[in-house]
C-alpha cells in the first residue's frame, strides 16, 4: 500500500466523521460542503435527494421531524464498523453501522453506503445511502 492511500484512507474516514458531528449539531450550512456539487443522498423510503438543495431540503424535513417528535431535538449518532476502499487517487467507497441515540435513548439503527470523489483537495460523498435496520417502537424516526 502506498502512502497516498493511506492518506486517502484517513481523510474518508475523517470525512465519514465529520458528517456524524455536524449532523448531531444541525450545522447544514457545513454539512452540505461535505458533499460533492451533484452529490445524491437515499436516506429511508424518500425519493433520493440529488444535489444541494434537495439535499438541504431532506436535512431540514429531518431536523424538523426530531423536534416534533422529542421534547428535546437532541440525537447523537455512533458509527463503528467503517471499512475504506480506496479505489484510486480520485475515488473510494466507505461502509460503517450506525446507532442514533435521542433523549428516549436507541432510537434506530443501520448502515450507511458510500462513494466519495476526491475535489479539490478533499474527500466528499457523492452518493450516500442510509439504511435503517430497526428502530425502538417510539422511535422519531419510524
Amino acid at each position: 500500500m502506498e502512502s497516498w492511500e493511506l492518506i486517502a484512507r484517513e481523510l474518508v474516514r475523517e470525512t465519514v466523521m465529520r458528517y456524524v458531528h455536524l449532523v448531531d449539531a444541525g450545522r447544514i450550512d457545513e454539512l452540505l460542503e461535505l458533499f460533492a456539487e451533484d452529490a445524491t443522498l437515499e436516506a429511508g423510503e424518500r425519493p433520493p435527494a440529488r444535489g444541494g438543495a434537495a439535499i438541504r431540503a431532506l436535512f431540514l424535513d429531518t431536523q424538523t421531524r426530531l423536534a416534533a417528535a422529542t421534547t428535546r431535538p437532541l440525537i447523537r449518532h455512533h458509527v463503528s464498523s467503517l471499512e475504506v476502499d480506496v479505489l484510486g487517487p480520485a475515488s473510494a467507497t466507505a461502509r460503517s453501522y450506525f446507532l442514533a441515540i435521542t433523549e428516549r435513548g436507541p432510537d434506530h439503527w443501520g448502515r450507511y453506503r458510500d462513494r466519495l470523489v476526491h475535489v479539490d483537495g478533499r474527500w466528499l460523498f457523492q452518493h450516500r445511502r442510509v439504511r435503517t435496520d430497526g428502530s425502538a417502537a417510539a422511535s422519531a424516526f419510524r
